[in-house]
């Protein structure tokens, strides 16, 4: 794997660890698409490291066990919105 690959990786595994992001708001901050990001962390990171897959992979089942929480969320906002501009 080439060395900027290998940057990248890891570049965007410590960046979710530290801030608890998802794959989304990851892309988002590194200006990659969300299939990169996936593909970095759950093929290239277990290769890379195996100890931070473990951490990433802990951070995205709770992201996983929560998302339906924060898509109601999203939604009671969104409308909230629109009745408050109205």
């Amino acid at each position: 794997m080439r060395k900027s690959l290998i940057d990248r990786v890891n570049a965007c595994a410590d960046y979710i660890i530290e801030t608890n992001n998802t794959i989304r708001q990851t892309a988002k901050e590194f200006k990659i698409s969300k299939s990169t990001v996936h593909k970095d962390i759950q093929e290239r990171l277990k290769e890379i490291n195996l100890e931070k897959y473990e951490k990433v992979k802990e951070i995205f089942d709770s992201h996983i066990k929560i998302r339906h929480l924060r898509g109601g969320q999203s939604t009671k906002e969104k409308y909230l919105i629109q009745k408050l501009e109205s």
